[in-house]
């Protein structure tokens, strides 16, 4: 099997922030995952060095482009190392090959009449590089910029895009795993179900000569979508390398949504009109937020992934990134969410199990991982493993990493219970009972094998470590080939251990000062006051049925749950009805996140979203509040038989 996965070549206007880093996370675990697998894997980045903004911000920095694009270019290749990335190509859209590779395709798609001249007046929004449409500004701006696009008339080449819109509408029906989440293809055919215009894909050299001369009019340069898209070629050789052979039909591109449009629809066409066959799919992830606002250079929240390096280590902010973000969805970064999740889940969970099972081995049979005698007592632990390997090696594939890393944690609290119940520093006094130690602590250095090749592909570094303490090499197989060693049993009893340092040392945090009561009522602003009123007055009332109508009751499934910190009643769950989005429910007392995945719930799907602890939930679940021997409980409402998920509730 081959893998080609590719992030976005990120453009050189900014230096590298949050939103870059956690794109070329994925793509980077994706690919260490692939070869896990066994896979031959490709894994490419880069930088996108031409248009308007990048002349623009050469101007403002007193620099030429080249200069400029050099340094930027440069600040970007050096990032990825401090994250523990390591792409097989790095490609540049100034690269002599990318350049010629371009203006190939350009005389080949002009050949074959798909490029045309003509005059054009239209919205053109420099952030952007591109004319808008009427129908994409929002109150006469730009929706991502905030700014009024300039009216521009001017002649240029245009792209026929709107030839191959029936061919991608019946290729994607087709194959409905070429876009996702679902969401994200439902947005493209709701775009592409109005007629597609065709695409400017010129700018004269007398606006802009910063940027790959047309081979057929050397008077305009290349539009800079047309160029960078085409990096997903150049960098496998296309037409004649061997690369271009083996990597093309499996390419997997990884996107913020952002930039859905393009890589959706322009790409696509691009490809059809060059007669090759499309990539194999486009993954779509969602926003970083900063203390829940969109990160803006503006409002000078961005965050630099250097300094998150310095102040929580590699492995922690790969870790966060990829539990925290439920891919296609929004996230949210703060100081203490990471914190939370490195003394929680890093320092007490995982860190715990490796450092408590590892000091049990060197005080009881000196280091030395001991033979085992199977018995019925750990099926549980065993069973578990088993389960989490089908369960991981499903969502890895499928990019929902915060449930594989979710499965997981659940092999790791399963492992901490596993040395609570068997208490092995009580099976250590009984010598007729050292036979059921040493297979206790087998299993312990076995449970950590396995989660030492689980985490591999998120937390490299942490695994090189874990390795080293169970005396296996970086490179051995029991920790780097998940498709032969996978199952259980498969650290061989003789095996010495070596003394490492922690493997994630909790992070001290400040405790904020207890407001005094008077102080904190006093706060409560009018607004609050008002909504409390509101749900008292509905709590006494009724609603009449034309109120009733206006709720939306749909059926949901629940594709997957977690715990919320720092809450004993909440469960976050990411539900699909039929696109995907985030609820959270206060059920934790009376439902475990493992058991309700695949479970059909109804929801309210019209509410307000409204923010608890933080997370913003887009709905509501309904349950039927029960009485059972005088205690009361919730009991979640589903459906007698499998529908379609967001059907309707009549």
């Amino acid at each position: 099997m081959t893998t080609y996965i590719t992030t976005p070549i990120y453009y050189v206007n900014a230096q590298p922030h949050l939103g870059h880093a956690y794109t070329t996370i994925v793509a980077d675990t994706y690919s260490r995952f692939k070869r896990l697998t066994g896979d031959t894997v490709r894994f490419q980045t880069g930088t996108d060095e031409h248009g308007d903004k990048i002349a623009e911000a050469a101007a403002r920095e007193e620099e030429s482009p080249k200069e400029y694009v050099d340094r930027i270019s440069g600040m970007f290749k050096s990032t990825w190392p401090l994250l523990d990335i390591k792409p097989d190509f790095f490609i540049r859209t100034t690269d002599k090959n990318h350049v010629a590779t371009v203006q190939k395709i350009l005389q080949q798609v002009y050949d074959k009449g798909d490029i045309y001249f003509d005059k054009y007046s239209g919205q053109y929004c420099t952030g952007c590089e591109r004319f808008l449409t009427e129908k994409e500004l929002v109150d006469g701006k730009c929706p991502d910029h905030q700014t009024i696009p300039e009216e521009i008339t001017e002649q240029n080449y245009f792209f026929r895009m709107s030839r191959y819109q029936q061919d991608l509408i019946d290729h994607i029906h087709a194959n409905p795993e070429f876009i996702t989440p679902e969401r994200y293809r439902n947005e493209v055919l709701s775009f592409l179900s109005e007629p597609l215009e065709d695409l400017c894909i010129s700018r004269p050299t007398s606006r802009l000569t910063w940027g790959i001369p047309l081979p057929f009019d050397d008077t305009f340069v290349t539009y800079v979508w047309f160029d960078a898209l085409i990096n997903y070629l150049t960098g496998i050789g296309y037409p004649d390398g061997d690369d271009f052979e083996t990597y093309w039909n499996v390419a997997e591109h990884v996107i913020a949504k952002d930039i859905l449009k393009p890589h959706a629809i322009y790409w696509p066409t691009m490809i059809l009109s060059m007669g090759l066959p499309l990539y194999k799919k486009l993954h779509v992830h969602g926003y970083w937020n900063v203390d829940e606002t969109k990160m803006s250079k503006s409002i000078g929240n961005v965050v630099r992934p250097a300094e998150l390096v310095e102040e929580y280590g590699v492995d922690c902010l790969r870790y966060f990134t990829l539990r925290e973000m439920s891919f296609g969805l929004d996230a949210s970064f703060s100081a203490d969410a990471i914190i939370a999740r490195k003394n929680s889940d890093l320092a007490n969970d995982l860190g715990n199990l490796y450092s408590r099972s590892t000091a049990m081995l060197f005080k009881y049979t000196d280091g030395i991982v001991p033979a085992t005698v199977s018995t019925e007592d750990d099926t549980v632990l065993r069973d578990l493993a088993a389960a989490v390997l089908v369960t991981y090696q499903e969502t890895m594939s499928n990019f929902q990493f915060h449930r594989a890393l979710q499965a997981a944690w659940e092999l790791i609290s399963q492992a901490n219970k596993y040395i609570v119940s068997n208490e092995p520093w009580a099976l250590v006094k009984d010598p007729e009972r050292i036979d059921r130690l040493h297979t206790v602590l087998y299993n312990l250095a076995e449970t950590l094998r396995l989660l030492t090749l689980l985490l591999q592909p998120v937390m490299p570094g942490t695994c090189r470590k874990m390795a080293a303490g169970l005396g296996l090499a970086e490179d051995s197989p029991l920790v780097t080939d998940l498709k032969n060693n996978g199952g259980w049993g498969m650290i061989e009893a003789g095996t010495g251990l070596q003394k490492i340092d922690a493997l994630f040392p909790r992070v001290e945090t400040k405790k904020k000062k207890q407001q005094p009561a008077k102080q904190k009522s006093e706060k409560v602003s009018k607004k609050q006051k008002e909504k409390k009123k509101q749900k008292a007055e509905v709590a006494e009332g009724v609603i009449s049925f034309d109120q009733f109508q206006k709720v939306e009751l749909r059926v949901a499934e629940i594709v997957a749950a977690e715990a919320v910190r720092k809450s004993d009643r909440l469960l976050k769950l990411t539900v699909k009805a039929p696109e995907e989005r985030v609820i959270v429910a206060g059920i934790a007392e009376y439902y475990k996140p493992e058991d309700i995945v695949g479970m059909q719930v109804l929801i309210v799907a019209n509410l307000q979203p409204a923010k608890l602890m933080g997370i913003e939930s887009q709905g509501m679940v309904l349950a039927a509040k029960v009485e059972e021997d005088g205690k009361s409980r919730l009991v979640l409402s589903t459906v007698s038989v499998p529908v379609p998920a967001g059907s309707g509730v009549a």
